[in-house]
């Protein structure tokens, strides 16, 4: 087993972009339920009622859908400047930002596919107001009952030309553990890999952009505390116009529980709940092939073709991304 470091410690905020900002910023507050709690020029902050940072989420206007920027917490100061200069080595920097609303002096870099990502240590932990404050001390907030009410932000899949690459920028550099692998075509195409920093399952998925396409993303997700949540949120979702693309149903990859749709400004967006914790210092990561894998869905009822063609900024496929026909798969 090869040795990592532990300087990341946790996915911290997601940036969305998004061509509607009114739509999408009803459908996280009203119709999933999260706090708006501050506004900047085009971006919109918002968290959910258990997440500790003052947000976890960033909606920016912008000409497309798509990812903005990824955060990722470091467990300390020296963390943080020691992920700077393997980074810089690595020729993937772009430079310091030196604050913004939520957290302090971050250092941003591409991965190898053109994400943008950051890496920052301060963060503002969230302050209830009194209407907010919950009798519960270890709670950031009340349970405010509104929409489906999601807890925190869990993870997200970004879709990605190789795959392999991005999954050893994710472990080489960012310390990440591998969880769960597909890989097709007798051990030749990797078509996805899932990753964390802590026992969480995956905080973030690379999965085969087979458009032949860089920077995209697949989906951002939420966490509900149990099943029962997951239901109550279709509902929610169709009361409130929402479609939705695929679920609620059980992914065989992760054990997770989960419901997908698509944000008024096109990004998909799902809702999580099951999975389970990795606590072994040697786990073995688990692959799948084309036999083993089947539906994607342990339930087997087939993902939609729209799952494996639909990422956003949605483009035409490419000249260099044309693969064999890959059967549809589940990037959860």
């Amino acid at each position: 087993m090869n040795e990592t470091h532990q300087d990341v410690r946790h996915l911290g905020r997601l940036e969305l972009l998004t061509p509607g900002p009114e739509r999408t910023l009803w459908y996280f507050r009203d119709v999933l339920g999260m706090e708006a709690v501050h506004t900047q020029g085009k971006s919109v902050y918002l968290r959910g009622y258990g997440d500790y940072a003052a947000a976890t989420l960033k909606i920016t206007e912008a000409a497309n859908p798509g990812i903005g920027c990824v955060s990722w917490r470091t467990s300390s100061r020296a963390a943080l400047e020691r992920r700077c200069k393997a980074i810089e080595h690595a020729g993937l920097g772009v430079g310091w930002l030196e604050e913004e609303f939520g957290h302090g002096r971050a250092f941003r870099f591409r991965d190898p596919d053109g994400h943008l990502m950051e890496v920052y240590y301060e963060e503002q932990k969230y302050r209830a107001p009194d209407h907010l404050r919950s009798t519960l001390k270890n709670l950031p907030q009340k349970f405010t009952a509104r929409g489906a009410s999601v807890r925190r932000l869990d993870h997200l899949a970004l879709l990605a030309n190789e795959v392999a690459p991005n999954r050893r920028f994710a472990q080489d550099l960012l310390g990440m553990d591998l969880r769960e692998q597909v890989i097709f075509d007798e051990g030749k195409l990797e078509i996805g890999s899932w990753l964390s920093p802590n026992p969480v399952h995956h905080s973030i998925a690379y999965v085969k952009d087979i458009k032949g396409a860089s920077g995209r993303l697949h989906h951002i997700s939420f966490w509900v505390d149990n099943r029962e949540d997951v239901l109550r949120a279709a509902d929610v979702l169709v009361e409130n116009g929402i479609a939705i693309e695929a679920g609620p149903s059980k992914h065989n990859n992760s054990q997770g529980f989960y419901l997908y749709s698509f944000e008024p400004g096109g990004n998909r967006v799902e809702i999580y709940s099951g999975s389970y914790l990795v606590f072994a210092p040697d786990w073995e990561p688990v692959t799948w092939n084309e036999a083993e894998r089947g539906t994607g869905v342990y339930w087997g009822t087939p993902l939609p073709e729209s799952f494996i063609n639909y990422g956003t900024p949605d483009v035409e496929a490419t000249t260099a991304g044309v693969q064999p026909k890959i059967p549809v798969f589940d990037p959860i």
